[in-house]
């Protein structure tokens, strides 16, 4: 019996924790260890996650579990991504008590997010298809590593969805994150060209993936394969973990990335983890549509999806 989520045909019984030791044979069922057992739970700003062209201003329940499919050396959340889900405390929630919650307090949208949710994939899709029979919305933010089968299954229950890519290195993936950058990169292509509203975030790590020529060959495969329509997120490294040989992201990188992205088409860029980058324009007169302060929304003027100055169509769900 192999594990059909993850591109690796890991053993079930010999698979590394995070990954396959996620997982458990039940019969001819495979149950994630982690199934009911989220290790955490919180009300977020969609903001956090990051999605800014899905509900903006709006509530988020977001859930967790322990494991992961990748092993990043600059994890920001290794205490629960690189452990085996029998070695952490958990909360119990069924779908069935997470779609009553999330009615209860007028929640409008489920967040799978913190760790690696697709190592949970039979709990996730549980979960989507109960918030979306609940006439809710369900938010993936993800390493985006998934076999072709398993997304396509889940992907009808998704309405938005945040996908870290964190290099065009295929060398860089495999030395920081153990896994074939391809794989990613064919989740992006699946995901936009469906009806979920995609976002796609890069943490610029220094000496990593931070070079002018990796940033341009990122940008260059959001415009010409995604779309100049997708928003994308060029987020501050801070050490962390065992990548903590190296300083946290200087500005004028950022800057730097936020430049190539709108010099090749990109309509929509924004940088996380440092202020003042937040306001969503309009791509075609400029006007200011969207303006944040951190995750709180201080103004949203766009109308029926449009901009009201020019009628420009604006992507993402408002």
């Amino acid at each position: 019996m192999y594990c059909q989520i993850c591109p690796r045909a890991c053993n079930l019984n010999e698979g590394e924790i995070g990954n396959c030791r996620a997982r458990a044979n039940v019969g001819n069922k495979i149950i994630p260890l982690a199934y009911n057992k989220p290790c955490s739970i919180a009300l977020d700003p969609m903001e956090k996650k990051p999605m800014f062209h899905f509900h903006p201003g709006t509530g988020v329940l977001s859930l967790g579990m322990a494991g992961c499919n990748l092993h990043c050396k600059n994890c920001q959340n290794d205490s629960i991504s690189q452990v085996s889900p029998r070695n952490i405390p958990y909360q119990k929630a069924t779908p069935a008590m997470l779609v009553e919650w999330l009615q209860k307090n007028n929640i409008r949208s489920m967040a799978y997010t913190y760790t690696e949710p697709l190592v949970s994939f039979e709990y996730v899709l549980d979960c989507a298809k109960a918030v979306h029979e609940a006439g809710l919305k369900n938010v993936l933010v993800s390493a985006g590593y998934i076999n072709p089968g398993p997304l396509n299954e889940l992907l009808p229950y998704l309405d938005g969805a945040n996908i870290d890519l964190k290099t065009m290195s295929k060398e860089g993936y495999l030395e920081n994150c153990g896994v074939e950058r391809d794989v990613v990169l064919n989740t992006l292509r699946t995901i936009a060209k469906s009806p979920c509203i995609l976002e796609v975030t890069n943490l610029v790590i220094p000496r990593f993936n931070d070079t002018e020529e990796l940033l341009t060959e990122w940008c260059d495969f959001i415009h010409d394969e995604l779309g100049a329509h997708i928003p994308v997120h060029f987020s501050r490294f801070f050490p962390l973990y065992k990548m903590t040989d190296r300083e946290a992201t200087p500005i004028p990188t950022l800057q730097l990335a936020k430049k190539i992205a709108q010099d090749k088409g990109l309509q929509f860029v924004y940088t996380g983890n440092v202020p003042g980058a937040e306001t969503t324009c309009c791509p075609k007169c400029g006007a200011a549509l969207l303006v944040r302060s951190g995750f709180n929304v201080m103004m949203n003027k766009i109308k029926g999806g449009c901009c009201p100055e020019c009628g420009t169509a604006i992507y993402g769900r408002f």
